[in-house]
């Protein structure tokens, strides 16, 4: 699941974005509204976590921004400010529903987690597609040519962060702030240990590869040889 977290407290959003891929989802963050705005539009989005208080452009400006061009991506609005006249602003503006500060980040997620299903309630279930590869989104679970593959909750978020850039060539760079969250360490060996794992289990029992290595630039899932 692809969630976007705008917000410009750097420790807010360190510790929301960090929960979430903790949690196996796919985070991509902004610390502005204009950047936040551009990102929403730029790429589909399973929900979005918008603080109000945002430089450039304010949150509840860019929801509005947002509907206006009738992205219709799930909203969990973050403020300061309890007041029902500050709530109400927030849901006129677009906003699904509003998180007061400070929060738990158990009910951040389980809010995340009410909207993406209310916004995918008479929808068929999310997925994503390549080959006869095949990943559920709502069940968090993957499937080749109709056989199950077990995965473990940070190889699914990686797998789908490669899937969802199916023939783009990603570095181990783009990996590690997209997957795991932190800085990356040239001499670790993580990705390349999480990418053998992976390959083993989607790879290993047919005849056509998914995932490459690219030699000196990154991994990318693509059909052809």
């Amino acid at each position: 699941m692809h969630i976007l977290v705008v917000e410009d407290d750097k420790k807010i959003a360190e510790f929301i974005s960090r929960g979430l891929r903790q949690e196996g989802y796919v985070v991509d963050q902004a610390d502005n509204g204009v950047d936040g705005f551009h990102r929403a539009m730029a790429e589909q989005y399973d929900a979005a976590v918008i603080d109000v208080m945002l430089p450039r452009l304010n949150g509840l400006d860019l929801i509005q921004d947002m509907r206006r061009e009738e992205n219709l991506t799930p909203v969990l609005i973050l403020s300061a400010r309890n007041s029902v006249d500050d709530r109400i602003k927030g849901l006129k503006a677009g906003g699904d529903d509003y998180l007061v500060k400070p929060f738990s980040f158990a009910e951040l997620l389980a809010r995340l987690q009410a909207l993406v299903r209310r916004a995918t309630a008479v929808a068929e279930p999310t997925t994503l597609v390549v080959h006869d590869l095949c990943l559920d989104l709502q069940r968090r679970s993957a499937t080749r040519a109709g056989r199950s593959i077990e995965l473990q909750p940070r190889e699914f978020a990686l797998l789908e962060y490669l899937v969802r850039n199916r023939g783009r060539i990603v570095s181990k760079t783009m990996i590690m702030d997209q997957v795991w969250g932190y800085d990356f360490d040239p001499s670790t060996n993580v990705v390349e240990s999480r990418i053998s794992r992976l390959r083993d289990k989607v790879d290993r029992d047919f005849d056509c590869a998914l995932i490459k290595t690219i030699r000196g630039a990154g991994y990318v899932i693509q059909v052809e040889p």
